[in-house]
């Protein structure tokens, strides 16, 4: 089995498309790239979110419950 390019500058050349090549292989790899982090972003916020949502409705149940058993305690 031969390599199919004898030096690294032949790779990047690619040859002669060199430019095309790489230029399709970054116009490939940066949007992935960015709609990663974009994703990772998104999920972290989303988590965030549900946690104070979550807390949100902790606090108000315990304000309810303390709300009923101070007219239970005022009733009797």
């Amino acid at each position: 089995m031969t390599p199919a390019f004898s030096s690294w500058h032949d790779f990047f050349a690619m040859g002669r498309y060199g430019f095309y090549v790489w230029l399709a292989v970054s116009c490939t790899l940066i949007p992935l790239v960015t709609l990663l982090i974009h994703t990772l972003w998104q999920r972290r916020r989303l988590l965030a979110d549900i946690r104070q949502r979550h807390a949100r409705e902790q606090r108000i149940r315990a304000a309810k419950m303390k709300k009923a058993a101070t007219a239970a305690g005022e009733r009797s």
